[in-house]
């Protein structure tokens, strides 16, 4: 049986979050009611969602900028039609590991986060280790890909490639 547990350390040393400990912020609902607005349009103004929540400016402010330094706001970003800029095939790629050490899983992670083909990774259960989440142009580039880079790496057990033939349900709304 593998020992997963010394690759989700390997995670944790990473994220810098050490596993189990629950590190959660207390929300109110106003500060819920910011956080949808900003996840529908992260570029609104503070003017207009204090006008949403029905406090002033200021306070909002203080609340969003509190949000980033917590850590429940992670970042802005801009999310990008892949098909439009030559990334449109997307894989789902599930990596199990030969070794489970927290040096191998380290090793692991190193190299993912030099990837740039590679948009998501998880530390999962079950038969494999890891689930990758890949946006390459086409078949060739994941051809490639896999061969020449994922392949390659030191400690690679099985790979499993699942291809997107298309997007059901797509959202980053959390709360």
């Amino acid at each position: 049986m593998k020992n997963k547990i010394q690759i989700a350390d390997s995670a944790s040393f990473q994220t810098g979050v050490p596993n189990g400990i629950n590190n959660t912020v207390p929300l109110d609902s106003k500060d819920l009611a910011i956080l949808r607005l900003l996840q529908d349009n992260a570029r609104m103004s503070v003017a207009s969602i204090a006008e949403a929540v029905q406090l002033s400016t200021t306070p909002v402010h203080e609340r969003i900028k509190r949000l980033e330094a917590s850590g429940v706001i992670k970042q802005f970003a801009t999310l990008i039609d892949g098909a439009k800029v030559r990334k449109g095939l997307m894989v789902i790629c599930y990596v199990s590991l030969n070794q489970h050490s927290k040096k191998s899983g380290s090793q692991f992670i190193k190299l993912i986060n030099e990837l740039p083909e590679v948009m998501e990774c998880y530390s999962i259960s079950g038969e494999f280790d890891f689930m990758l989440k890949i946006v390459t142009e086409d078949m060739n580039s994941y051809y490639n890909f896999h061969v020449n880079k994922l392949s390659q790496a030191e400690n690679i057990g099985q790979v499993q490639s699942v291809f997107i033939m298309g997007v059901v349900k797509q959202t980053h709304v959390m709360v």
